[in-house]
């Protein structure tokens, strides 16, 4: 039997383009294995899936002062010895990594075993992880053109991002009366992020008198950040978070706001969904997010506000303008190249895997 070690985590986006392979991975005849940290993210999606989960050590790596920097690089360590120990008994053919620091130790590991490696870079400049991950790795996937100058040449491979299946099987009609919607108004969703976005929320529910005139809102606005005085607003729903009924809302909507992490921009472009991105400020992360927008905004995928700019009258704008010109938006991103990451991908593995 085939066996592959899966490893990433940290956040959602390091371990939901993993699960998007494995289907595809199991049907091809591989064994799956999957490597993450004790607590993380990870650990409760895998094991909820009934894949094999194995605990290692993990530190994160950072660039600004903190006191666990003289602790953590112990814990990586501990991570590489664990991740090796593990690589010798499960004796994969092939190790696929998705990224965030608990894969660092791993991939490391991998070379170290001469076991094949391939990494997926989802931002347009690779973060710290994968820059300590690039040289132990066989191949490189990224998800932007621009991504390619970045990486060593011929490992570098434009993929795109695996995105789970269940996504494009939503249904339209239960989508609109999961929210007690009508047919008669075009549906907006926005996204905020796993954990909300203060300034998006805010500002779509400052523009909610005016957007309502045209539109259905579905919002998903994060853990602890529905506002109880808007929730018998007529055409306008609050959701923390939603699981199950995801592909359904995605069905019924006809333009999106959306952070620019990148699996989500990623998801975005799959379902060619008209779109408002709002990148996480450069104040407050490595600036990712703003190369990523305008990645997409050069190709004609995505109109992008700036949070710096993101006002209730700017965001009002931007949606008139994105559905009035809704369908040169949805030509663009049926000319994109990344048609379907997950065969690009499974290619990868099976030319790659030890025979």
């Amino acid at each position: 039997m085939k066996r592959i070690v899966l490893t990433g985590g940290g956040t959602a986006g390091h371990v939901t383009p993993n699960m998007a392979l494995i289907p595809n991975l199991q049907e091809a005849g591989y064994d799956i294995q999957y490597i993450g940290s004790y607590d993380g993210i990870e650990k409760e999606l895998i094991t909820g899936i009934d894949i094999p989960y194995h605990s290692i050590s993990s530190g994160k790596l950072r660039r600004y002062f903190d006191v666990k920097n003289f602790t953590d690089p112990f814990k990586v360590m501990k991570g590489y010895l664990q991740a090796s120990k593990l690589l010798k008994q499960l004796k994969p053919d092939i190790v696929f990594s998705k990224g965030g620091f608990v894969s660092v130790p791993v991939v490391l590991a991998a070379k170290h075993r001469h076991i094949p490696c391939i990494i997926h870079e989802s931002d347009m400049t690779p973060g710290l992880a994968n820059k300590l991950a690039i040289p132990s790795a066989t191949k490189v996937c990224c998800n932007f053109p621009e991504t390619l100058n970045y990486l060593p040449n011929g490992k570098a491979v434009l993929t795109g991002s695996p995105i789970r299946q269940e996504l494009f099987e939503g249904n339209k009609e239960r989508g609109l009366s999961f929210c007690g919607f009508t047919s008669d108004k075009p549906v907006i969703l926005v996204i905020g992020g796993s954990l909300g976005a203060v300034a998006v929320n805010n500002a779509v529910r400052e523009s909610l008198d005016e957007l309502l005139k045209h539109f259905q809102i579905i919002h998903l606005c994060g853990k602890g950040k529905v506002e109880p005085s808007l929730q018998q607003k007529q055409g306008y729903v609050q959701f923390e978070y939603i699981k199950k009924e995801l592909s359904d809302l995605f069905a019924c909507t006809d333009l999106m706001i959306s952070r620019a992490g990148a699996n989500a921009i990623c998801e975005i472009l799959s379902l060619r969904k008209p779109n408002i991105l709002i990148p996480l400020s450069a104040a407050a992360s490595r600036g990712d997010q703003i190369l990523n927008a305008r990645s997409f905004e050069k190709q004609g995928y995505s109109f992008v506000i700036e949070e710096e700019s993101l006002t209730k009258e700017s965001l009002i704008d931007a949606v008139q303008t994105v559905y009035k010109n809704r369908n040169s938006y949805i030509d663009a991103m049926n000319k994109s190249e990344l048609a379907d990451p997950i065969q690009t991908i499974m290619g990868l593995i099976e030319e790659n895997r030890k025979k």
